[in-house]
């Protein structure tokens, strides 16, 4: 057993969770041994008040402060996106739901001639965001469609020379924001070396989707992640080697579980060294009570702790 290699066996704590689908999901994913279809948990209240909130057109409705609008942020599409997440992540909802349909089509609303789908940092490319996005569409039952591929053809035409991705505009001072989103999207310079934070973003998309997830692209990608396991970031606010530990779930920003997640989506070698020393972190890092922690994303969550320890436990049980 996997747990046996675990300084405590977290399955009995998760098994005392009182969220349903929380529990559903540990069953089958970790004990496989689960029963039914999980669409008889789109019923629960959870879901339906997430649903009984979107908006007639398909997007939930951002309800923070709205400094960018005069330059045509997108708030309800990273709303939208950060909603849907979570109804695909941890409720399993796809495309064969109307309302989940009407959503995908409200964040397609904003695909553009090129390829990209735009509108969170205005008018600027955001292969981060992009890469996050396609996955939870690819996730709802969309990687046949020709939109999908379209999405994916220009994160492959957005790569550095090196392999992996930036955000051409997370180069700039944040003072610098609300002027340069007015121009042109500023493109890319490909000399520049890769993000680990932007292309831990992007890989997702191509780690969820089943032909692209076996391409080259993919590979290279993941090869040149783990070279950067626990080192500072290139770029972004997100430099700090302290992100690769900050954990949610559903998946936000790249931390070192969405990055294992997403090789052993691609099938990497458990007995690669780099991965074998992400493994030595989360098995030495395990606390006491048998959970990891839940850095953010505890709002509107049940039991968020637990939700990571799901996330972390599906990698080592691959993995170990």
């Amino acid at each position: 057993m996997w747990t046996e290699k675990l300084q405590v066996n977290p399955l009995p704590i998760l098994l005392g969770t009182s969220d349903r689908i929380l529990l559903f999901l540990i069953e089958r994913d970790l004990l496989d041994a689960s029963s039914g279809s999980i669409k008889s948990f789109w019923k629960l209240p959870e879901p339906q008040k997430i649903l009984s909130h979107q908006l007639p057109n398909g997007a939930w409705p951002y309800k923070g402060n709205r400094p960018g609008d005069e330059i045509g942020e997108a708030y309800d599409l990273l709303e939208t996106w950060k909603t849907l997440r979570k109804l695909v992540e941890m409720y399993g909802f796809d495309n064969s739901h109307p309302l989940i349909c009407r959503a995908c089509e409200f964040i397609f609303s904003y695909q553009t001639k090129e390829g990209d789908i735009r509108g969170i940092l205005s008018n600027q490319y955001m292969p981060y965001y992009m890469g996050a996005i396609l996955e939870i569409l690819i996730k709802a039952g969309y990687e046949k469609d020709n939109r999908i591929e379209f999405g994916m053809q220009w994160l492959v035409n957005q790569r550095q020379d090196d392999g992996g991705w930036i955000a051409p505009l997370l180069l700039y001072k944040l003072d610098e924001f609300y002027k340069i989103c007015l121009l042109p999207p500023i493109q890319p310079q490909r000399e520049l070396p890769f993000s680990h934070m932007v292309t831990g973003m992007v890989i997702r998309a191509f780690a969820a989707h089943p032909q692209y997830k076996e391409s080259p692209y993919a590979l290279q990608a993941g090869l040149l992640l783990k070279s950067r396991l626990f080192k500072k970031d290139a770029y972004t606010s997100r430099q700090d080697e302290s992100y690769w530990f900050k954990f949610q779930f559903p998946f936000w920003w790249t931390n070192l579980v969405t990055v294992l997640d997403s090789f052993m989506r691609l099938k990497f070698d458990n007995k690669d060294s780099d991965i074998q020393k992400g493994l030595a972190w989360l098995i030495e890092n395990q606390g006491q009570n048998g959970l990891w922690k839940a850095t953010y994303g505890k709002k509107g969550v049940t039991d968020p702790d637990y939700w990571v320890t799901y996330a972390i436990c599906r990698i080592l049980k691959y993995f170990l």
